[in-house]
Formats: structure tokens, sequence, C-alpha cells
């Protein structure tokens, strides 16, 4: 999967919604990796071209060039921190308000526009009945008292004039008190999500000096590469010893390498014997690029995950407490709330072929998707160890942590809450 992506450098957006920050740094590097390999590739193809006057293949001639700051390094201007810019608070409050305020102000010109139609509607039939009622009694009256009747209705005309001028004015008043509060509303709505926007960007900003660390550390892994070749052996036999097969695949290798390269830095460190794999299950059924529908999860889960003894204990029929079926993040983080830090749940993931361990922070909570398309197990983009089944990875993690960083360590495992168990669709 690692190698799809790099391929068509992208990654769907809710895949990678589910990894963990440290995977996701981990991601962006082999990506910007691949992308200098590629760069390099050209360049290799373009010297040779020069030289051997070939002719180089046609290329888009389109290119940018990065405006450089007085440090020689690319030029960033950021808003709100530049001389002379307002301070983003200040700009987004502005924007907040101006924002509700229009907002307010269209919907109190619909509601005045409703509110006059009705008013006038109102005192024109009004007006009508009344004129027609003293048409009538004028009928019935004597010519000589026709002009008393016509001061008579311009009298009542006045006063159903001032009646619907006060009305009117009740009306504006009642839409401009509407217009206010509506205007204070979606204010405070705005703002709740102006400042859930500035927590996303508070973690962001984690990230990115997650990132700057991660870089700056870069120099202290490639020494420590060495040194991790060093502890190959002792990994290995400490996998054999609890039952697991693992082929430890050296993060900082250069991408593309073929399986032959691997097989000769194995035998370069021999061991007690070949590490050999174990035969995946013979498909029956076509799977998919990635799951579509539960139907298709619960079938890959019986035909392919089954056979493997996926979420069973260790060499017996019982189901592994940690073992839970399709539940979302949610239902995962509901049930190790009241746990303490350590405990963990393995859950079939709906965005892979693989699960994802969902584990108990102090504080929180983490979650490391586990790949499972191919004849192993190992998590996405974490840990390059790879175990011949599912029991293996979290005995293995019960021991060794999961991250250098985090210190994961697999302690308590999460049961089942209800009746029937959340996995009885996967074992029917």
């Amino acid at each position: 999967m690692l190698q799809q992506i790099l391929h068509d450098m992208y990654i769907d957006p809710e895949l990678l919604a589910e990894l963990s920050d440290v995977q996701k740094h981990i991601l962006f590097y082999k990506m910007r990796e691949e992308q200098l390999r590629r760069w390099r590739e050209r360049e290799a193809w373009e010297a040779l071209a020069q030289a051997e006057g070939l002719r180089p293949p046609k290329v888009n001639d389109k290119h940018i060039q990065w405006l450089l700051g007085e440090d020689g390094e690319v030029w960033v201007w950021i808003m709100g921190e530049g001389p002379g810019d307002k301070p983003y608070e200040e700009i987004s409050e502005e924007l907040i308000a101006e924002k509700a305020w229009l907002q307010a102000q269209r919907e109190a010109e619909e509601l005045w526009r409703q509110k006059e139609a009705e008013i006038t509607k109102k005192f024109r039939d009004a007006l009508a009945n009344e004129k027609a009622r003293i048409m009538a009694e004028k009928w019935k009256e004597e010519m000589e008292d026709r002009k008393a009747a016509k001061v008579l209705e311009e009298r009542i005309h006045e006063e159903f004039k001032r009646k619907e001028e006060e009305e009117r004015k009740r009306g504006e008043e009642q839409i401009r008190r509407q217009e206010e509060q509506r205007a204070r509303e979606l204010y405070w709505t705005l703002k709740q999500a102006q400042l859930q926007s500035q927590a996303s960007e508070k973690e962001e900003r984690e990230w990115e000096e997650q990132l700057r660390r991660s870089k700056a550390a870069d120099e202290e892994r490639r020494r420590r590469a060495q040194r991790a070749r060093d502890e190959y052996r002792r990994l290995s036999l400490r996998a054999i010893q609890k039952g697991t097969v693992a082929g430890l695949s050296f993060m900082f290798q250069e991408l593309g390498q073929s399986h032959e390269q691997e097989a000769r830095l194995y035998h370069h460190f021999p061991g007690p014997g070949p590490l050999l794999p174990l035969a995946g299950p013979v498909r029956t059924w076509e799977r998919p690029l990635r799951p579509v529908s539960r139907e298709i999860i619960v079938r890959w889960f019986k035909e392919e995950q089954l056979p493997r003894q996926a979420g069973f204990e260790r060499n017996t029929k019982s189901i592994a407490p940690w073992f839970h079926g399709i539940i979302s993040r949610e239902d995962a983080e509901d049930l190790l709330e009241k746990m303490t830090e350590g405990a963990f749940l393995v859950r079939v993931s709906e965005k892979i072929w693989g699960y994802t361990l969902s584990y108990r922070l102090q504080k929180g909570f983490k979650h490391f998707l586990v790949d499972a398309s191919g004849d192993f197990y190992s998590f996405l983009g974490v840990d390059p160890n790879r175990h011949a089944t599912l029991t293996d990875l979290i005995d293995f993690h019960k021991e060794e942590i999961i991250t250098v960083s985090g210190g994961e360590l697999l302690q308590e495992p999460c049961g089942q809450r209800d009746s029937p168990p959340d996995y009885h669709l996967l074992f029917e």
C-alpha cells in the first residue's frame, strides 16, 4: 500500500485522517524522498543525454521559480505577521462580525417584506370593507347628507391611515429587535466555529513542530541505522522465540529497493535458519482495491483472515479479549474511556484491508493502522517489523514499544461490553 501511495504521489483523504501524527510525518518524509529520487533521476538522464548527444525525453518546459529572501531561503509571508498587518485575531473578529451582521440584515429584510405585505393586505381589506359599508349607508340616506358622509369617510380614512402607520412602526421595531437578536446568535455561532478552527490550527502547529524535530533528528537516525543493523540478529532471534516471523525492513534504505536486495541484506546477517513467511490463504474471490461496504469486509475476514486464525488466542479456539468487530473510532474511544494508560483493543478497519489498534494514553487516544493486505501483519508507516499472525504482532508489542517517541506498550486488553459481542457477524 505504501508503494502504491508513493507511485501515485496521492493518498485518500479518509485514509489520511486515520493516520496518527507520527504516521503522517513518516509518510510525508517518504513522499519527499520519492520526489527527490525522481528529480535526481531526471537530472542524471539529462546529463547523460548531453554527454552522449542523446535526445532527452520531451518534458513540459513550464517551470516556476521561488522568490528568495535575504537569507537565501524561500520567502514566505504569513498574513497577520507582516509589518503593518492587522493581527489575525482582529481580522478574524471583524470578518465574523461582518458576516453575522450581513446574514442578520438579509433575514431582517425578508421578514420586513413579509410583515409589510401582511400589514398592507390587512388594512387594505379593512378599508375596502369599511368603504363598502359606508357606501351602502350613503345610498340609504338623503342626498343632502352626502357632504356629511364624505367628511365622515375622510375622517375614517385618516383614522385608518394613523392606525396603519402605528402598526408599521411596531412592526419595524419588532423586526429590528429580531435582527439584533439574530445577529448576536450568528456571531456566537461563527465565534464557536472560529474557536474550533483555532483548535485545529493549534494541532497543525504542533504537527509542524514535530515535523521540524523529525527533520532535525534525521542525521541522528542515519547514525543509528548502523547500530540497528548490528542489532538485527538479536531482534530476529527474539522474534523467533515469541513465535513471530519478523523481517526488519530498514526504514532508511532507498525506496524502490528490490526483494532481491532485501534477501541479500538478510543473508548478510546469518541466523539460526531462514525465516520463511507463512503461505497466505488461497483466495476464492476477487478482493476490491479497498473496502466498499461492511458486507465486503465481513466476506474478506471470513475468506482470508479466519484461515489465518486472526482474532484468536495463540494455539486455541478462543477469541482474544482484545479483538473487536467493525466498530467506529468513537465507539473504540468510548470503550477505552474509563481504562488506564496502556489499555488497547484491535478493531476491523473500514478504510484498509486490515485492522486498527486503538491505544489509551494518559490523556487521549492513539490509533494505529495494521496492514493485512499481504501475507503478514505490520503497522502502516510506524513499525518495520512484519509478523506472521495478528496475535504475534500483539504479543510482540507487549514487550516492545510501538514508537520511540510515544513509548506505547500494550498492557491491558479492552474486552466486550455488550451482548452479543460486536464481532458476532464475523464468526457466524
